[in-house]
């Protein structure tokens, strides 16, 4: 190249461009935000649970006193203890755990056959029976209060725990069934097909072979159903009248009365109320996740 043509060639063109420094990152405006944001959104969620659990560990003297303590100077147990002693907490938490159980079992039950047959056959009210489940999800629960109480009051399953499993079973399943037919769609029918071919019956291919395949739907599925109807409040308080058969969320509506809130003792039971949910999630996270985005995408 001759001295005339390199006088031509810009500078940037005959100069190397200079290698960036390993580990050195530009930092956006946007991805600030977007950290402070998260910061923000977190520090709201944790607070309240923060201060539930601060004000279960207060002594009950010093619960409604000021200045308000954000770290209690004399922690106590005295709250758990008269949730305990003086309100029958084990009774509420016993019934709460047998509704919510047996509920959770058997809505999730029922609702894996439907979702089988809604899934493997075509019959001719197959959508309207799916949006008549979508549907029940957009009802309000207080809407069907004075037929479902009615009903209730002539079968003498009102202030049962019979009749409230009978009524969070049918809550349950609309939402369960929608939930496992989203899995069945990503299972191949060649599974079952084979087995039915090595000599199961339908019913012995569903159980035998796509029930373990199902795992992380089905209790994905369980899971939402025991935590709904743990956190139930409206039906169990009109259809639960005695405090023998009354569940936890009504206990804690028992802690306000009209003149005085007992926030310690509601603090505490607060706390143990949400320990179950809170474990449920953390072990099972994983099939959760797995369990909701579930046929999703189309193979």
């Amino acid at each position: 190249m001759t001295a005339t043509a390199q006088m031509i060639v810009p500078a940037e063109v005959r100069q190397p461009p200079r290698p960036r420094r390993a580990g050195k990152k530009r930092v956006s405006a946007l991805s600030v935000v977007r950290v402070v944001g998260l910061a923000l959104w977190l520090l709201i969620t944790l607070f309240p649970l923060y201060w539930i659990a601060l004000t279960s560990f207060k002594a009950p003297s010093t619960v409604n006193v000021y200045p308000i303590e954000y770290w209690p100077s004399q922690p106590s147990t005295q709250n758990y203890v008269n949730l305990f002693e003086m309100n029958d907490f084990g009774v509420f938490l016993a019934n709460s755990a047998i509704v919510s159980l047996a509920a959770g079992v058997t809505g999730t039950f029922i609702a894996l056959l439907s979702a089988f047959v809604i899934s493997r056959f075509e019959f001719r009210s197959k959508g309207a029976v799916l949006i008549a489940f979508l549907l029940t999800q957009m009802i309000p629960a207080f809407i069907a209060l004075g037929p479902l109480y009615s009903m209730m009051s002539d079968l003498g399953l009102v202030d049962n725990k019979f009749g409230l499993i009978l009524v969070y079973i049918a809550v349950c399943i609309p939402f369960s069934t929608v939930m496992l037919r989203g899995f069945f769609e990503n299972v191949p029918v060649a599974l079952e097909e084979a087995a039915m071919i090595d000599g199961c019956s339908r019913l012995g291919a569903l159980f035998r072979v796509l029930v373990p395949v199902m795992t992380p739907g089905i209790i994905a599925a369980f899971i939402f159903n025991f935590v709904n109807c743990w956190n139930e409040l409206f039906l169990s308080v009109v259809l639960m009248h005695s405090a023998e058969n009354r569940t936890v969320p009504a206990a804690l509506n028992g802690f306000i009365s009209t003149f005085n809130v007992d926030w310690g003792s509601m603090s505490a039971a607060a706390v143990i109320t949400i320990l179950p949910t809170m474990v449920m999630f953390a072990l099972a996270s994983k099939w959760i996740v797995q369990g909701l985005t579930a046929g999703a995408v189309k193979e």
